[in-house]
């Protein structure tokens, strides 16, 4: 999915948008409410919003291993993604290492 307008390019502003009534902003860690199988994410997987498209129709997330390493960078729908809650905790798993990409 490219959620951008033809010729538009990855802007550096820090956008923001609302999911849930909760407002958005680049940098803001979101929780995959969906599997995303392709791309080896599953749901409930942690990851950073680095761009919002759109006035929030989608995001660009990135999802980073507990050593740094980025693993994923998905665009998403503001409906496979949800803002952290209090007093949730992360889980650690081991991801998939032969995936298409």
């Amino acid at each position: 999915m490219d959620y951008r307008k033809r010729g538009e390019k990855a802007s550096s502003n820090h956008g923001s948008s609302s999911i849930g009534g909760v407002k958005m902003k680049e940098h803001d860690r979101v929780v995959l409410k969906c599997e995303l199988p392709d791309q080896g994410l599953e749901a409930g997987d942690v990851g950073t919003i680095v761009h919002i498209y759109k006035n929030g129709e989608a995001f660009e997330v990135e999802f980073v291993s507990l050593d740094g390493e980025t693993t994923v960078l998905a665009t998403v729908s503001s409906s496979q993604v949800r803002s952290v809650h209090r007093r949730e905790i992360t889980h650690a798993r081991q991801m998939e290492t032969n995936l298409t990409t």
